[in-house]
């Protein structure tokens, strides 16, 4: 492996390698020392697995995705990254041995200089590792600089690693204002509103039936806001789950936006366009009421709660 032209003839890169997703506060981290590194002159390449490897490898292990790649890149260039590739895991790619994987990169980037997490791991069957990583380094002429994993205080005062592993498990509690300390952000998820029953505008608040690939916190009702496509942002209750008071059990995810005339009003067609959808708080479990009139006044207090939340805090929790 052959670097090219010396290093004083050419930009200094720093090249951070992983899936990145939900691009929480560790991540951005690496993306802060890569920058540190090359300076504003040089540049920082982030190659993102996309999707999941163990998508490929075993399919039922994979886990939730929390952002698409497009949103995963927007991300990682509001960090600081100038580059960011999408590596999709192919049985070609992750079978490489790993001074073979690492030749792919240095062919094509020549990095002055690998940025990663204490517990990187690449090549087949996960077999390099970081000492592998600088041994190689040492041969070649590039450097290998290891960030520490970043700490984060939760509404409990408790601590944990900043990881995509630790935001899934607050989701699936429903601790969104949690998952938004290590995202350092609201957890957002976009989609597509689809037909649902319509049974939302016969109780006088009409939904948005979302379709989406995004990993959904547990069920219950929460507090969020809502992006239109016309880059507006309103308050919304959302609703995650099945609907027990008309027995539809399948889960659904439905967004009311507060003070909005609708899709027809703004030129939009009734289905079929895109929203995004951040969760501030988490609200209620999910019951099931005697009436339909019962459930009405109970989303009237939701949305009450949910408007005030945006009122008091526009950019959100951990935004």
């Amino acid at each position: 492996m052959d670097l090219g032209s010396s290093s004083q003839d050419r930009t200094p890169v720093a090249v951070t390698i992983g899936s990145f997703d939900g691009v929480h506060m560790g991540h951005r981290r690496l993306i802060q020392v890569a920058r540190d590194r090359v300076g504003q002159a040089g540049k920082v390449v982030a190659l993102s697995f996309f999707p999941h490897p163990m998508s490929k490898l075993r399919p039922e292990a994979a886990p939730a995705r929390l952002t698409a790649f497009d949103r995963r890149a927007e991300l990682l260039r509001e960090a600081g990254a100038d580059e960011v590739e999408a590596l999709e895991p192919t049985a070609d790619l992750l079978g490489r041995r790993p001074e073979a994987f690492v030749d792919w990169v240095v062919k094509r980037y020549a990095p002055l200089v690998f940025v990663e997490g204490p517990d990187f791991r690449f090549g087949k069957a996960r077999s390099g590792d970081n000492e592998k990583l600088r041994a190689i380094g040492e041969r070649v002429g590039f450097d290998v600089e290891v960030v520490d994993e970043v700490d984060v205080s939760l509404a409990d005062q408790s601590i944990v690693r900043a990881s995509s592993t630790v935001v899934r498990w607050l989701l699936e509690q429903g601790r969104v204002g949690d998952a938004a300390c290590v995202l350092g952000r609201p957890h957002l998820v976009s989609g597509i509103v689809r037909r649902g029953d319509q049974r939302g505008r016969l109780l006088g608040y009409p939904t948005a039936n979302i379709e989406t690939q995004t990993m959904l916190p547990r069920d219950g009702i929460y507090a969020g806001d809502a992006t239109l496509p016309d880059g507006t942002v309103r308050p919304a209750a959302i609703h995650i789950g099945p609907r027990a008071t008309f027995n539809r059990m399948n889960r659904t995810m439905e967004v009311f936006v507060v003070d909005w005339a609708g899709p027809l009003a703004e030129g939009l067609e009734e289905y079929g366009w895109p929203i995004s959808v951040r969760f501030r708080a988490w609200l209620r479990d999910q019951a099931k009421y005697d009436s339909a009139a019962d459930l009405c006044v109970q989303m009237a207090r939701d949305v009450e709660r949910a408007s005030t939340l945006f009122e008091s805090h526009p950019e959100g929790v951990g935004g």
